[in-house]
């Protein structure tokens, strides 16, 4: 029986940590109005899922730091922090 409640317990806390795991995190919902999640899309803008949590977070930081030209990411870029870019760059890794 305890062992019954103990495996319930622990199906409940990796319930919650997947759901967790799978909210983006704030602002990354901004990102798709460009970066089409499907990689078929047909846009000259790359899709973000499934790239490298640190390719992306590179990119992000070059825009930010104006190493990188942009059209509109180097404006955006600089209203995330770096734990931000982090946090959506991470995300973004996730996502399959």
């Amino acid at each position: 029986m305890k062992a019954t409640r103990a495996f319930v317990a622990a199906l409940a806390v990796l319930a919650s940590g997947a759901a967790f795991a799978a909210e983006a995190p704030p602002g990354a919902s901004s990102c798709s109005g460009c970066h089409a999640t499907n990689p078929n899309a047909g846009t000259t803008v790359p899709p973000l899922n499934g790239r490298s949590a640190g390719d992306i977070a590179d990119a992000m930081n070059e825009y930010k730091a104006g190493k990188r030209p942009g059209t509109i990411m180097d404006r955006l870029a600089k209203g995330f922090s770096e734990e931000e870019i982090k946090a959506i760059a991470a995300w973004y890794a996730a996502q399959k």
